[in-house]
């Protein structure tokens, strides 16, 4: 277990010199984001739109109960942007994108065209991993741009229309408890939970057990892998935000 949290740590390090060395693969990178996007932005949408529902029938709920029903947008907002929107656009990333990541480098793997490569003296890890986990970091921004969109519509939607609010209270209430830093963390977020995806598919995809059967296996290990870890980030990050953060008012 040490040594292959090891080697994971030792890639991600490599991987991260390599954004600033020479040449790098812009064709690459262009392919692979186009790619991972063109995968994961229709499950990114229609899990969203659920995602937001739920959070905002709960929280107008209990808003209602505690009598406080003028702060349910900015509850609502605070919810979606800072905790749903990057978990989300990185648990599908993962899925989708990371997914596919790995399966490409492992089958290579098996293929042994990484050995061919190294033979020859081209560092696969800036040729094939770096344009791949900067793809996924990228897709990852910017998909979380999409969910905090589509999800603070979708709380407007069944907050207001549906649940009988005040359009004005809604609105109004984002100044007293959003705040621009809420912003940054969760863009903050999207990007290093899209660098932990990129990461750990391609780590597995370097490492698989043996045959197109080894390949699969990887595939499933890295998306269970990149879920604990974005957990884990996830909570290690809000306790930085909350402790660095004031809340306003305060």
């Amino acid at each position: 277990m040490l040594r292959e949290t090891g080697k994971l740590f030792a890639l991600g390090l490599d991987v991260a010199r390599g954004f600033f060395r020479r040449p790098f693969q812009l064709r690459e990178f262009i392919q692979q984001s186009w790619f991972i996007a063109n995968v994961s932005i229709l499950p990114t949408i229609l899990v969203s739109v659920p995602f937001g529902a739920v959070i905002a029938l709960h929280l107008g709920t209990l808003t209602r109960q505690l009598g406080a029903e003028s702060f349910t947008g900015a509850v609502s907002v605070l919810a979606v942007v800072q905790q749903a929107a990057p978990v989300v656009t990185a648990l599908i990333v993962a899925g989708a994108g990371g997914s596919a990541v790995c399966a490409d480098i492992g089958s290579r793997t098996i293929r042994e065209e990484i050995d061919a490569m190294e033979v020859l003296g081209v560092s696969a890890v800036q040729r094939l991993i770096v344009p791949r986990v900067l793809a996924c970091m990228l897709v990852a921004v910017l998909l979380n741009g999409v969910v905090s969109v589509v999800g603070v519509l979708g709380g407007y939607f069944f907050n207001v229309i549906l649940g009988g609010g005040t359009p004005g209270a809604y609105l109004a209430s984002f100044t007293l408890l959003a705040q621009l830093p809420d912003l940054w963390i969760s863009t903050i977020k999207a990007l290093i939970f899209g660098f932990i995806a990129g990461v750990v598919a391609s780590y597995r995809g370097l490492n698989p057990s043996g045959g197109p059967k080894g390949v699969g296996d990887a595939v499933n290990q890295s998306v269970v892998i990149t879920f604990l870890l974005l957990f884990f980030m996830n909570f290690i990050l809000t306790a930085v935000y909350l402790q660095v953060v004031p809340p306003p008012g305060s």
